[in-house]
């Protein structure tokens, strides 16, 4: 954890559209204690309107990859089902993204998918992104909040 720690609260009042990395969705589905609920804090200020929310198409890749992986039908149908539902708009590789991804990766040694994460944020208009990558650091105009600095109000989180 790192000292910047933040409540949703705080990331709705600051920020009016945030975008998600995967990582955030995979800790709610596989039921990642405590991120997982970490993660439905999350989800359900985007489900109440509170914030606007975001992911890139990728992410949804990277999130179904996991059951398709072990060969489990009934459990990527389910996830893909509530990924659909969540409220997110989900923004696909256009060129723009490429662009913007392509000019990250080339000057900050982003990998492949954080670099799409990062630029889908920045082309869908998003001023905040929560992860729990590390190596996704804030950038002018796209501030990055990590999961696991999010303070709820349940105690056993």
């Amino acid at each position: 954890m790192s000292a910047k720690r933040w409540s949703i609260a705080t990331l709705t009042s600051t920020h009016r559209k945030i975008a998600l990395d995967a990582n955030v969705l995979i800790y709610l589905l596989e039921g990642h204690e405590p991120l997982g609920r970490h993660a439905g804090a999350v989800v359900d200020s985007i489900e109440a309107g509170d914030v606007a929310g975001s992911m890139a198409t990728i992410g949804q890749f990277e999130i179904l990859a996991g059951p398709a992986r072990v060969g489990d039908a009934p459990l990527f149908e389910r996830s893909a089902d509530e990924i659909r539902s969540m409220g997110l708009r989900l923004i696909p590789l256009t060129s723009e993204v490429a662009e913007e991804a392509a000019w990250l990766r080339g000057q900050g040694g982003l990998e492949l998918g954080d670099a799409i994460h990062v630029a889908t944020a920045r082309v869908a208009g998003a001023t905040a992104m929560i992860t729990n990558d590390r190596g996704i650091r804030s950038r002018p105009g796209l501030e990055v909040r990590y999961l696991d600095d999010l303070v709820t109000d349940d105690p056993s989180a």
